[in-house]
Protein backbone atom coordinates (compact mmCIF):
# COMPACT_ATOMS: atom_id res chain seq x y z
CA UNK A 1 0.00 0.00 0.00
CA UNK A 2 2.52 2.14 0.72
CA UNK A 3 4.32 2.02 -2.56
CA UNK A 4 1.32 2.62 -4.43
CA UNK A 5 1.34 5.98 -2.49
CA UNK A 6 4.52 6.83 -3.31
CA UNK A 7 3.99 6.22 -6.92
CA UNK A 8 1.29 8.43 -6.98
CA UNK A 9 2.62 11.57 -5.12
CA UNK A 10 5.64 11.01 -7.37
CA UNK A 11 3.55 11.19 -10.83
CA UNK A 12 1.57 14.04 -9.45
CA UNK A 13 4.93 15.62 -8.81
CA UNK A 14 6.29 14.76 -12.53
CA UNK A 15 3.10 16.52 -13.70
CA UNK A 16 3.46 19.25 -11.98
CA UNK A 17 7.09 19.92 -13.05
CA UNK A 18 6.09 19.19 -16.90
CA UNK A 19 2.99 21.38 -16.83
CA UNK A 20 5.04 24.30 -15.56
CA UNK A 21 8.07 23.44 -18.06
CA UNK A 22 5.75 23.32 -20.42
CA UNK A 23 3.92 27.25 -19.18
CA UNK A 24 7.43 28.43 -19.25
CA UNK A 25 8.12 26.93 -22.94
CA UNK A 26 5.21 28.50 -24.30
CA UNK A 27 5.63 32.40 -22.58
CA UNK A 28 9.06 32.13 -23.98
CA UNK A 29 8.21 32.03 -27.55
CA UNK A 30 8.33 34.91 -29.49
CA UNK A 31 4.56 37.08 -30.05
CA UNK A 32 3.02 37.00 -33.60
CA UNK A 33 2.37 40.94 -34.31
CA UNK A 34 -0.64 41.66 -35.79
CA UNK A 35 -2.01 45.01 -37.19
CA UNK A 36 -5.28 46.59 -37.42
CA UNK A 37 -6.06 47.23 -41.28
CA UNK A 38 -8.30 49.76 -43.04
CA UNK A 39 -9.68 50.31 -46.15
CA UNK A 40 -9.78 54.12 -47.26
CA UNK A 41 -13.30 55.95 -47.04
CA UNK A 42 -14.52 58.93 -48.71
CA UNK A 43 -16.21 61.30 -46.61
CA UNK A 44 -16.34 64.90 -45.14
CA UNK A 45 -13.97 66.12 -42.81
CA UNK A 46 -13.93 69.48 -40.84
CA UNK A 47 -11.58 71.01 -38.89
CA UNK A 48 -13.09 72.85 -35.82
CA UNK A 49 -12.29 74.27 -32.55
CA UNK A 50 -14.09 74.81 -29.52
CA UNK A 51 -14.15 78.04 -27.48
CA UNK A 52 -15.30 78.49 -24.15
CA UNK A 53 -17.30 82.32 -23.18
CA UNK A 54 -20.63 82.92 -21.74
CA UNK A 55 -23.70 84.56 -22.88
CA UNK A 56 -24.53 88.54 -22.66
CA UNK A 57 -27.16 90.84 -23.58
CA UNK A 58 -25.50 92.95 -26.06
CA UNK A 59 -26.91 96.36 -24.08
CA UNK A 60 -27.10 96.22 -20.50
CA UNK A 61 -28.08 99.42 -18.55
CA UNK A 62 -27.28 100.49 -15.12
CA UNK A 63 -30.06 102.83 -13.96
CA UNK A 64 -29.03 104.85 -11.80
CA UNK A 65 -31.60 108.42 -8.97
CA UNK A 66 -31.09 111.43 -10.69
CA UNK A 67 -31.08 112.94 -6.98
CA UNK A 68 -29.28 111.64 -3.85
CA UNK A 69 -31.74 109.98 -1.27
CA UNK A 70 -33.52 107.31 0.23
CA UNK A 71 -35.00 104.38 -1.41
CA UNK A 72 -38.68 104.61 -0.24
CA UNK A 73 -40.61 102.08 -2.91
CA UNK A 74 -39.09 99.19 -5.48
CA UNK A 75 -41.79 98.79 -7.63
CA UNK A 76 -40.14 96.22 -9.91
CA UNK A 77 -38.19 92.91 -9.29
CA UNK A 78 -35.79 91.22 -11.04
CA UNK A 79 -37.39 89.28 -14.02
CA UNK A 80 -39.70 91.70 -14.76
CA UNK A 81 -40.16 93.73 -18.21
CA UNK A 82 -40.28 97.28 -18.05
CA UNK A 83 -40.60 99.47 -21.04
CA UNK A 84 -38.98 102.98 -21.66
CA UNK A 85 -39.81 105.87 -18.90
CA UNK A 86 -41.85 103.24 -16.86
CA UNK A 87 -41.18 103.95 -13.04
CA UNK A 88 -38.89 100.86 -11.08
CA UNK A 89 -38.47 103.19 -7.55
CA UNK A 90 -39.06 106.12 -5.19
CA UNK A 91 -36.56 108.33 -3.84
CA UNK A 92 -36.89 110.60 -0.84
CA UNK A 93 -34.62 112.94 -0.84
CA UNK A 94 -32.68 113.98 2.08
CA UNK A 95 -32.37 117.92 1.10
CA UNK A 96 -28.56 119.52 1.57
CA UNK A 97 -29.00 122.18 4.33
CA UNK A 98 -26.73 125.02 2.75
CA UNK A 99 -28.79 123.90 -0.62
CA UNK A 100 -32.14 124.29 1.90
CA UNK A 101 -31.02 127.60 3.21
CA UNK A 102 -30.22 129.65 0.00
CA UNK A 103 -33.69 128.34 -0.79
CA UNK A 104 -35.22 129.90 1.54
CA UNK A 105 -33.73 133.06 1.16
CA UNK A 106 -34.30 132.86 -2.51
CA UNK A 107 -37.90 132.83 -1.65
CA UNK A 108 -37.97 135.35 1.03
CA UNK A 109 -36.11 138.00 -0.92
CA UNK A 110 -38.88 137.13 -4.43
CA UNK A 111 -41.76 137.75 -1.56
CA UNK A 112 -39.97 141.09 -0.89
CA UNK A 113 -39.20 142.49 -4.46
CA UNK A 114 -42.71 140.88 -5.76
CA UNK A 115 -44.18 143.24 -2.68
CA UNK A 116 -42.33 146.17 -3.36
CA UNK A 117 -43.68 145.77 -7.56
CA UNK A 118 -47.18 145.17 -6.06
CA UNK A 119 -47.31 148.58 -4.65
CA UNK A 120 -45.00 150.29 -7.46
CA UNK A 121 -47.64 148.72 -10.15
CA UNK A 122 -50.72 150.29 -8.46
CA UNK A 123 -49.21 153.87 -7.96
CA UNK A 124 -48.63 153.96 -11.34
CA UNK A 125 -51.72 152.35 -12.65
CA UNK A 126 -53.75 155.21 -10.63
CA UNK A 127 -51.31 158.31 -12.54
CA UNK A 128 -51.96 156.35 -15.82
CA UNK A 129 -55.36 156.39 -15.54
CA UNK A 130 -55.54 159.76 -14.58
CA UNK A 131 -52.80 160.40 -18.09
CA UNK A 132 -50.15 161.94 -15.90
CA UNK A 133 -47.59 159.51 -17.01
CA UNK A 134 -46.84 157.65 -20.39
CA UNK A 135 -47.90 154.64 -21.75
CA UNK A 136 -44.29 153.54 -22.04
CA UNK A 137 -43.42 154.33 -18.08
CA UNK A 138 -46.76 152.05 -17.34
CA UNK A 139 -45.65 149.15 -19.55
CA UNK A 140 -42.27 149.24 -17.71
CA UNK A 141 -43.73 148.72 -14.69
CA UNK A 142 -46.06 146.36 -15.20
CA UNK A 143 -43.03 144.32 -16.60
CA UNK A 144 -41.32 145.08 -13.49
CA UNK A 145 -44.26 143.34 -11.60
CA UNK A 146 -44.36 140.07 -13.89
CA UNK A 147 -41.08 139.51 -13.64
CA UNK A 148 -41.46 139.54 -10.06
CA UNK A 149 -44.21 137.48 -10.14
CA UNK A 150 -42.14 134.70 -12.17
CA UNK A 151 -39.01 134.72 -9.73
CA UNK A 152 -40.83 134.20 -6.70
CA UNK A 153 -42.83 131.38 -8.28
CA UNK A 154 -39.14 130.08 -9.60
CA UNK A 155 -38.42 130.73 -6.52
CA UNK A 156 -41.17 128.54 -5.04
CA UNK A 157 -40.48 125.77 -7.33
CA UNK A 158 -36.62 125.60 -6.66
CA UNK A 159 -37.55 125.42 -2.93
CA UNK A 160 -39.72 122.64 -3.55
CA UNK A 161 -36.87 120.79 -5.43
CA UNK A 162 -34.30 121.08 -3.22
CA UNK A 163 -37.03 120.25 0.22
CA UNK A 164 -38.75 117.28 -1.79
CA UNK A 165 -37.17 116.89 -4.89
CA UNK A 166 -40.38 117.69 -7.12
CA UNK A 167 -41.94 120.74 -7.53
CA UNK A 168 -45.34 121.33 -8.55
CA UNK A 169 -44.51 122.38 -12.03
CA UNK A 170 -43.09 118.95 -12.82
CA UNK A 171 -44.49 116.50 -10.85
CA UNK A 172 -44.39 114.78 -14.11
CA UNK A 173 -40.81 114.52 -14.27
CA UNK A 174 -40.06 114.13 -10.98
CA UNK A 175 -36.55 113.15 -9.86
CA UNK A 176 -37.56 111.48 -7.20
CA UNK A 177 -39.10 108.77 -9.70
CA UNK A 178 -36.19 106.59 -11.23
CA UNK A 179 -37.48 105.31 -14.71
CA UNK A 180 -35.95 102.90 -16.70
CA UNK A 181 -33.73 104.37 -19.72
CA UNK A 182 -34.51 101.48 -22.14
CA UNK A 183 -37.29 98.75 -22.61
CA UNK A 184 -35.87 95.28 -21.64
CA UNK A 185 -35.58 92.53 -18.37
CA UNK A 186 -34.82 93.65 -15.44
CA UNK A 187 -31.70 91.27 -14.40
CA UNK A 188 -31.04 92.88 -11.09
CA UNK A 189 -31.92 95.02 -8.67
CA UNK A 190 -28.88 95.49 -5.75
CA UNK A 191 -31.01 97.76 -3.35
CA UNK A 192 -33.62 97.54 -0.69
CA UNK A 193 -36.20 100.06 0.64
CA UNK A 194 -34.05 101.87 3.27
CA UNK A 195 -30.59 101.90 1.48
CA UNK A 196 -28.99 105.70 0.56
CA UNK A 197 -28.34 106.54 -2.82
CA UNK A 198 -26.62 108.92 -4.82
CA UNK A 199 -26.63 110.25 -8.15
CA UNK A 200 -23.80 110.23 -10.80
CA UNK A 201 -21.61 112.76 -10.48
CA UNK A 202 -18.24 113.65 -11.12
CA UNK A 203 -16.56 112.23 -8.38
CA UNK A 204 -18.01 109.16 -8.29
CA UNK A 205 -20.39 106.61 -10.57
CA UNK A 206 -23.31 106.84 -8.70
CA UNK A 207 -25.80 103.78 -7.13
CA UNK A 208 -27.21 101.45 -9.10
CA UNK A 209 -31.09 101.54 -8.39
CA UNK A 210 -31.55 98.13 -11.46
CA UNK A 211 -29.73 96.37 -14.36
CA UNK A 212 -32.42 96.80 -17.13
CA UNK A 213 -31.17 94.49 -20.69
CA UNK A 214 -32.94 93.82 -24.04
CA UNK A 215 -32.74 89.85 -23.58
CA UNK A 216 -34.25 89.34 -27.00
CA UNK A 217 -30.74 90.50 -28.69
CA UNK A 218 -28.18 88.32 -27.07
CA UNK A 219 -24.05 87.76 -27.99
CA UNK A 220 -21.87 85.02 -27.33
CA UNK A 221 -18.32 86.68 -25.47
CA UNK A 222 -15.44 84.16 -25.50
CA UNK A 223 -11.28 83.99 -26.23
CA UNK A 224 -9.43 81.77 -28.98
CA UNK A 225 -5.91 81.26 -28.56
CA UNK A 226 -3.63 83.21 -30.91
CA UNK A 227 -2.59 80.44 -32.72
CA UNK A 228 -6.44 79.61 -34.34
CA UNK A 229 -7.50 83.15 -34.43
CA UNK A 230 -5.82 83.92 -38.19
CA UNK A 231 -8.31 80.98 -39.42
CA UNK A 232 -11.30 83.61 -38.39
CA UNK A 233 -13.13 85.12 -40.45
CA UNK A 234 -16.17 88.51 -39.11
CA UNK A 235 -19.43 86.01 -40.99
CA UNK A 236 -18.57 82.64 -40.13
CA UNK A 237 -21.49 80.70 -38.72
CA UNK A 238 -20.91 79.27 -34.99
CA UNK A 239 -23.30 76.32 -33.00
CA UNK A 240 -23.55 77.63 -29.50
CA UNK A 241 -24.34 75.21 -27.01
CA UNK A 242 -24.89 76.04 -23.38
CA UNK A 243 -23.89 73.59 -20.14
CA UNK A 244 -26.99 74.00 -18.15
CA UNK A 245 -29.06 73.15 -21.51
CA UNK A 246 -27.25 70.21 -22.76
CA UNK A 247 -29.95 69.16 -25.64
CA UNK A 248 -30.00 72.24 -26.99
CA UNK A 249 -27.67 74.53 -30.11
CA UNK A 250 -28.21 77.81 -31.02
CA UNK A 251 -27.10 79.26 -34.46
CA UNK A 252 -24.84 82.52 -34.35
CA UNK A 253 -22.68 84.48 -36.45
CA UNK A 254 -19.49 85.43 -35.63
CA UNK A 255 -19.45 89.49 -35.97
CA UNK A 256 -16.10 91.13 -34.02
CA UNK A 257 -12.81 89.58 -33.28
CA UNK A 258 -10.33 91.72 -31.11
CA UNK A 259 -7.48 93.15 -32.52
CA UNK A 260 -5.48 93.60 -29.15
CA UNK A 261 -4.96 89.92 -27.64
CA UNK A 262 -4.98 89.59 -23.92
CA UNK A 263 -2.70 87.28 -22.02
CA UNK A 264 -4.20 84.76 -19.76
CA UNK A 265 -2.28 81.93 -18.17
CA UNK A 266 0.70 82.41 -19.94
CA UNK A 267 -0.96 82.32 -23.32
CA UNK A 268 -2.57 85.34 -26.27
CA UNK A 269 -6.18 85.05 -26.32
CA UNK A 270 -8.10 87.39 -28.68
CA UNK A 271 -11.29 88.42 -27.72
CA UNK A 272 -14.87 87.09 -30.07
CA UNK A 273 -18.17 87.98 -30.15
CA UNK A 274 -21.05 86.63 -31.96
CA UNK A 275 -24.25 87.53 -32.55
CA UNK A 276 -27.23 84.85 -31.34
CA UNK A 277 -30.31 83.79 -32.67
CA UNK A 278 -32.72 82.66 -30.27
CA UNK A 279 -35.69 81.90 -33.46
CA UNK A 280 -33.26 79.95 -34.84
CA UNK A 281 -33.09 77.25 -31.46
CA UNK A 282 -32.47 74.04 -32.29
CA UNK A 283 -32.67 70.41 -30.47
CA UNK A 284 -30.41 68.08 -30.72
CA UNK A 285 -32.64 65.78 -32.99
CA UNK A 286 -33.60 68.96 -35.46
CA UNK A 287 -36.95 69.81 -33.55
CA UNK A 288 -37.36 73.18 -33.31
CA UNK A 289 -37.95 74.38 -29.76
CA UNK A 290 -37.39 77.51 -27.48
CA UNK A 291 -35.96 77.84 -24.11
CA UNK A 292 -35.62 81.10 -22.30
CA UNK A 293 -31.62 81.89 -22.18
CA UNK A 294 -30.79 83.91 -19.21
CA UNK A 295 -27.76 86.60 -19.05
CA UNK A 296 -24.51 84.63 -17.77
CA UNK A 297 -24.73 81.26 -18.82
CA UNK A 298 -21.79 79.27 -19.25
CA UNK A 299 -21.81 78.21 -23.16
CA UNK A 300 -19.52 76.27 -25.64
CA UNK A 301 -18.72 78.13 -29.11
CA UNK A 302 -17.73 75.12 -31.95
CA UNK A 303 -16.09 76.90 -34.88
CA UNK A 304 -15.42 75.26 -38.40
CA UNK A 305 -11.74 76.52 -38.69
CA UNK A 306 -11.97 74.64 -42.54
CA UNK A 307 -13.49 71.47 -44.41
CA UNK A 308 -13.49 69.33 -47.31
CA UNK A 309 -16.24 66.94 -48.79
CA UNK A 310 -15.72 63.76 -50.26
CA UNK A 311 -12.21 62.77 -49.98
CA UNK A 312 -10.41 59.89 -49.56
CA UNK A 313 -9.28 59.63 -45.69
CA UNK A 314 -7.48 57.16 -43.43
CA UNK A 315 -7.71 56.87 -39.38
CA UNK A 316 -4.86 59.33 -38.34
CA UNK A 317 -3.26 56.63 -36.79
CA UNK A 318 -2.22 54.75 -40.20
CA UNK A 319 0.02 57.45 -40.59
CA UNK A 320 3.87 57.69 -40.13
CA UNK A 321 5.39 61.25 -40.09
CA UNK A 322 8.97 61.48 -40.53
CA UNK A 323 10.41 64.81 -40.87
CA UNK A 324 8.07 67.00 -43.45
CA UNK A 325 7.13 63.71 -44.95
CA UNK A 326 3.91 61.50 -44.85
CA UNK A 327 4.18 57.57 -45.18
CA UNK A 328 1.62 54.87 -45.08
CA UNK A 329 2.13 51.11 -45.21
CA UNK A 330 0.22 49.54 -48.24
CA UNK A 331 -1.24 45.87 -47.89
CA UNK A 332 0.46 43.08 -49.90
CA UNK A 333 1.28 39.74 -50.18
CA UNK A 334 -1.12 36.63 -49.43
CA UNK A 335 -3.64 36.06 -46.72
CA UNK A 336 -1.42 33.54 -45.11
CA UNK A 337 2.36 35.56 -45.75
CA UNK A 338 1.24 39.22 -45.86
CA UNK A 339 3.66 41.86 -46.31
CA UNK A 340 3.47 46.03 -45.69
CA UNK A 341 5.07 48.06 -48.49
CA UNK A 342 6.45 51.52 -46.92
CA UNK A 343 4.58 54.72 -49.40
CA UNK A 344 4.70 58.09 -49.39
CA UNK A 345 1.73 59.92 -49.12
CA UNK A 346 0.25 63.54 -49.26
CA UNK A 347 -2.24 64.39 -47.15
CA UNK A 348 -4.63 67.01 -46.14
CA UNK A 349 -7.34 68.41 -43.55
CA UNK A 350 -7.32 66.04 -40.34
CA UNK A 351 -9.90 66.36 -37.65
CA UNK A 352 -7.99 64.84 -34.76
CA UNK A 353 -9.51 61.11 -36.15
CA UNK A 354 -9.32 61.21 -39.88
CA UNK A 355 -6.89 62.45 -42.25
CA UNK A 356 -7.61 63.38 -46.11
CA UNK A 357 -5.24 61.69 -48.55
CA UNK A 358 -4.56 63.83 -51.11
CA UNK A 359 -2.23 61.62 -53.33
CA UNK A 360 -0.48 58.29 -53.21
CA UNK A 361 -3.39 55.82 -51.87
CA UNK A 362 -5.87 54.06 -53.86
CA UNK A 363 -9.41 53.73 -52.50
CA UNK A 364 -8.95 49.92 -53.03
CA UNK A 365 -5.88 49.76 -51.12
CA UNK A 366 -5.75 48.57 -47.21
CA UNK A 367 -3.16 50.27 -45.15
CA UNK A 368 -1.92 49.02 -42.01
CA UNK A 369 -2.35 50.77 -38.54
CA UNK A 370 -0.97 50.06 -35.40
CA UNK A 371 -0.27 47.20 -34.16
CA UNK A 372 -1.31 44.31 -32.02
CA UNK A 373 0.34 41.95 -30.31
CA UNK A 374 -1.46 38.26 -30.12
CA UNK A 375 -0.32 34.70 -28.33
CA UNK A 376 0.48 32.32 -31.31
Amino acid sequence: MKKYSKLIIAAIIGIIFLGTFVFLWKKSQPKEVVYNEFTPELRDIEKSTIVTGKIEPRNEVNVKPQISGIITDILKQAGDYVQAGEVIAKVKVIPDMGQLSAAESRVRLAEINLRQAQVDFRRIEELYNKELISADEYEKTRQTLRQAKEEKAASDDALQVVRDGVSKSNASASSTLVRSTISGVILDVPVKVGNSVINSNTFNDGTTIASVANMNDLIFRGNIDETEVGQLVVGMPMKITIGALQDMSYDASLEYISPKAVESNGANQFEIKAAISPSKTKLEGGTKGSLKLRSGYSANAEIVLASVQKVLSVPESAIEYSGDSTFVYVLGGTADQKTYTRRPVTIGLSDGVSIEVKKGLGQKERVRGPQIVADK
